[in-house]
């Protein structure tokens, strides 16, 4: 099993909601901040929003801001990203990321990764 597995992608039309999850192996990994980022084809894998699954505190990009909610549960060592009102442009495949240590927007300082998976958005 690999550390982060991610899974709730899929086709939406726009205006529409999906709900990713991160799964988190405890055997392989410690559940501490994890981010979400998201890369179309052809393009840069660009950061999404982040969550301390300590505290709850969580940070979105400015592109998502107001339509995406991050949460965790610890308990299911899972990190759920939310997206409502999607639009055309957030389509790519979806990652969740374990960061070296804090919060960060910069893939660089994550260590682990998720396989991804897609979200589509066509009406």
């Amino acid at each position: 099993q690999l550390p982060l597995v991610e899974s709730g992608g899929g086709l939406v039309h726009p205006g529409g909601s999906l709900r990713l999850s991160c799964v988190a192996s405890p055997y392989k990994l410690d559940l501490h901040e994890i981010g979400w980022f998201r890369q179309a084809p052809g393009k840069e894998r660009e950061w999404v929003s982040c969550i301390s699954t300590s505290d709850g505190r969580a940070w979105y990009g400015d592109s998502v801001k107001g339509r995406f909610t991050t949460s965790t549960d610890n308990a299911k060592m899972t990190v759920y990203l939310e997206m409502n009102n999607l639009k055309p442009e957030d389509e790519g495949v979806y990652y969740c990321g374990s960061a070296h240590s804090r919060c960060s927007p910069w893939a660089t300082d994550y260590h682990t990764w998720g396989q991804g998976t897609r979200v589509t958005v066509s009406s």
